[in-house]
C-alpha cells in the first residue's frame, strides 16, 4: 500500500512549483499582451485544455468561485484569444517564472523531474471522475525539462483537486460553505478566499450562518465537528490522490519527498508565491 502521509507530504513540498504560476507577473504580462486582464487571463490559462471553455464547465471544475465572476471571463475570453494561444502563454509564463527564481539551478531536476512524471503519468491511467484533470493530461509533455517538473506537477495538483472536489461534495460541502470552513481553518487568510473568490458578501454571511447551523462553526471558528469533518475531507482527498504515487516504491516516494523540498523552498524564497511575485 502506498504510504498517504508520504504522498501528501511529497505533493505538498512539490506543490510551489506549480502554483506560483497564479501570482507571478510573468502570467499577467503574457495574458496582458493577448487582450486579457490577470483575472480573465487566469479562468482562461487554466481551463484553455478543455477548449473554448463555457463558463458552465469552469464554474463546474474549479468548483469555488462565484458563478458570475466567471461569466464576467467567459465566453468572453474566446472571442479575444483562443485556447492554444492561452496555453502556449501559460508555459512561457511558467518557465521565465522559475528561472527568474533559479529553480533550474537547484540539485536534483532531472530525478525529481523523473519521478514526478511517473507518479503524473500514473495518474493519466485514472481519468474517470477528474475532468479537469483529464483535459490537461491530454496536453504534450513538454521538452524543456524544467516545464517538464511543472507539467508533472500541474497533472498531480489537478488530479489531487478534483479528488477534493469529490470528497466535498461526499460531505455535503458546497463551494462557499467550503470557502468559509478553509478560512475558518486560519491557513488562508479569510480576506484573501473572499477577493479572490467574490463571492457577494451576504451569500458569504448565509453561508457561515448555515455552517453554524449544522454545528460546524461556531463564531467564526471551527467546532470539534467542524475540525472533524474537514479532516475526513483531507484524509479522503489523499486516498483518492493515491494512484498516482502507487507508481513508486516507498524509497522512491521518500526520495521524491527529500528532493521536492529544496524545489518547494526555491519557490518561496524567490518571492514566487506573493502576490505580484
Amino acid at each position: 500500500m502506498t504510504d498517504a502521509q508520504l504522498a501528501r507530504q511529497s505533493w505538498r513540498r512539490l506543490e510551489p512549483v506549480h502554483g506560483m504560476i497564479y501570482f507571478v507577473p510573468e502570467a499577467a504580462e503574457r495574458y496582458a499582451a493577448l487582450g486579457l486582464d490577470a483575472r480573465a487571463g487566469y479562468f482562461a490559462s487554466r481551463s484553455a485544455a478543455f477548449g473554448a471553455a463555457s463558463p458552465e464547465l469552469v464554474i463546474a471544475t474549479f468548483y469555488n468561485f462565484c458563478p458570475e465572476l466567471v461569466r464576467k471571463a467567459l465566453p468572453a475570453a474566446w472571442d479575444v484569444v483562443t485556447p492554444a494561444q492561452m496555453i502556449e502563454a501559460r508555459y512561457e509564463a511558467a518557465g521565465a517564472a522559475l528561472r527568474r527564481g533559479g529553480v533550474h539551478e537547484v540539485p536534483g531536476l532531472a530525478e525529481t523531474t523523473a519521478l514526478a512524471r511517473r507518479a503524473a503519468e500514473r495518474a493519466c491511467e485514472h481519468p474517470q471522475g477528474r475532468a479537469l484533470f483529464a483535459a490537461h493530461a491530454t496536453l504534450p509533455w513538454p521538452s524543456d525539462p524544467l516545464l517538464e517538473l511543472w507539467h508533472a506537477q500541474t497533472l498531480l495538483r489537478e488530479f489531487r483537486g478534483d479528488g477534493h472536489v469529490a470528497a466535498l461534495l461526499a460531505e455535503g460541502i458546497g463551494p462557499l460553505e467550503a470557502l468559509v470552513l478553509h478560512g475558518a481553518t486560519g491557513t488562508t487568510p479569510t480576506v484573501f478566499l473572499k477577493v479572490s473568490r467574490a463571492w457577494p458578501a451576504e451569500e458569504w454571511l448565509a453561508a457561515e450562518e448555515s455552517l453554524r447551523g449544522r454545528g460546524l462553526l461556531a463564531g467564526d471558528e471551527l467546532t470539534r465537528e467542524g475540525r472533524a469533518l474537514r479532516q475526513r475531507v483531507e484524509d479522503r482527498t489523499d486516498e483518492l490522490a493515491l494512484p498516482a504515487y502507487a507508481a513508486l516504491s516507498d524509497d522512491e516516494l521518500a526520495r521524491l519527498a527529500e528532493l521536492a523540498r529544496a524545489f518547494g523552498r526555491r519557490v518561496v524564497d524567490a518571492g514566487l508565491l506573493s502576490i505580484g511575485g
